[in-house]
């Protein structure tokens, strides 16, 4: 499958996709599509000194199969999405949209490294009028996901 075509499926389908193409040994690694790294902040993890300490949870943890999804929010910094107690084969997934619509227009997403079981997403902007969600997706299906925020 050619890089672009990848990309097209990527951002139609999501995170199901994403799951059906990675390899089952694989270490964390981000993936992201659609417009993601288009606004500041995109492309970085939340463990920037920029925006360390100003994340906080958003909506209450979502869970399924055993796992949880948490949504997290920072008005300096946007947003990203982090999976617990996650079994080998599942990614998180922050999508985000351009304009509050709800409308994926651009994700990020990571997959759980071996010998641990959490993940947890690159920033996505959401601040001035954009929006995004958090999402679980395993074994190329999406379980559960938060609101947009």
């Amino acid at each position: 499958m050619s890089r672009r075509s990848l990309r097209t499926v990527l951002a139609a389908g999501g995170a199901a996709v994403v799951m059906a193409l990675l390899p089952a040994t694989a270490q964390a690694e981000p993936f992201s599509g659609g417009n993601y790294g288009l606004y500041g902040m995109e492309g970085q993890y939340p463990t920037t000194s920029f925006c360390t300490g100003t994340f906080r949870q958003i909506g209450p943890t979502q869970y399924a199969e055993g796992m949880a999804l948490k949504y997290f929010y920072s008005d300096k910094c946007g947003s990203f999405a982090r999976i617990e107690n996650s079994r080998p084969g599942c990614v998180a997934v922050l999508q985000r949209s351009d304009n509050g619509t709800g409308r994926n227009d651009g994700w990020v997403s990571e997959t759980v490294d071996s010998g641990i079981n959490y993940a947890y997403t690159k920033i996505g902007n959401n601040l001035n009028g954009r929006v995004s969600r958090a999402l679980l997706a395993c074994d190329g299906h999406d379980l559960v996901n938060t609101g947009w925020y």
